[in-house]
């Protein structure tokens, strides 16, 4: 079974939580000490960002790791060199998270074919056209056993939410809000309302809440409403603040208490 599904299935009633963070970012080579470091410290899933020129659903903090790490020098074929490396130690599933130029250039079938050679379990690509989803990557993600993820948002239709449920498989990503990326202090009543209104539909897919997670209110919020919550922005600011992963995951935990 593709390592998302079965965290999934696994969970029983607990809550997850999943950390993202820029593959190259602070340092070229840190992304496998990163990734190892959340698995040590409990996280149950990973997005491994793929840095981007044009990071257009991404706020501030993590255009500025994307172009750390393209200053490092990271590339695709290299993430999946590093992810390669530390195959065998990682038991947790990996989603890498980011944006569909990059992808073609490295070749759709070539990319699966990596995600599968590298621990790979899923792909979030919030530029991804649904139709395109449907015609040309959905065929060959099914082929390597890979979970292609698609976001939803507060202005996304009932009937829009229902078509990507029926035709994807994972988890859906519950964007907390139609904006970018970034931490928030709390989730007004209109967010809540939409968490709510979704989590009522009944979905045959789970869903994980993102965006704007940095506090116990936001994560208490997200994990009430979905079986847990996404944070982004936040770790990759204390990463970026102090370039060693325990640390920065010390800090989040601690944040995440008050």
């Amino acid at each position: 079974m593709n390592r998302i599904n079965q965290l999934f299935a696994n969970r029983g009633e607990r809550k997850l939580l999943s950390l993202y963070f820029c593959a190259g970012a602070p340092a070229l080579e840190s992304t496998g000490e990163v990734i190892l470091a959340m698995q040590r410290r409990g996280i149950d899933m990973v997005e491994v960002g793929i840095p981007f020129s044009d990071p257009m659903a991404d706020g501030p903090v993590i255009q500025k790791a994307a172009t750390q790490a393209l200053r490092n020098g990271q590339s695709l074929r290299h993430i999946f060199e590093q992810l390669k490396a530390i195959k065998h130690q990682v038991h947790m599933p990996l989603v890498l998270m980011g944006y569909l130029n990059v992808v073609m250039q490295y070749g759709l079938e070539n990319y699966f074919k990596s995600c599968v050679e590298s621990g790979v379990s899923g792909t979030i690509l919030p530029d991804l056209p649904f139709k395109d989803y449907l015609e040309q990557v959905k065929p060959l993600a099914d082929k390597y056993d890979q979970r292609v993820i698609m976001l939803i948002t507060p202005e996304t239709s009932a009937q829009r939410v229902r078509f990507i449920d029926e035709h994807t498989s994972g988890f859906i990503y519950m964007v907390s809000s139609a904006s970018i990326t970034g931490a928030q202090h709390n989730f007004d009543q209109a967010k809540q309302a939409y968490f709510k209104r979704v989590d009522a539909m009944g979905l045959r897919n789970p869903r994980m809440i993102g965006f704007g997670i940095s506090n116990k209110q936001t994560l208490e919020s997200a994990q009430a409403a979905a079986a847990g919550a996404i944070i982004g922005s936040k770790f990759v600011a204390l990463l970026d603040e102090t370039g060693n992963p325990d640390e920065a995951l010390d800090r989040l935990f601690a944040a995440l208490q008050s």
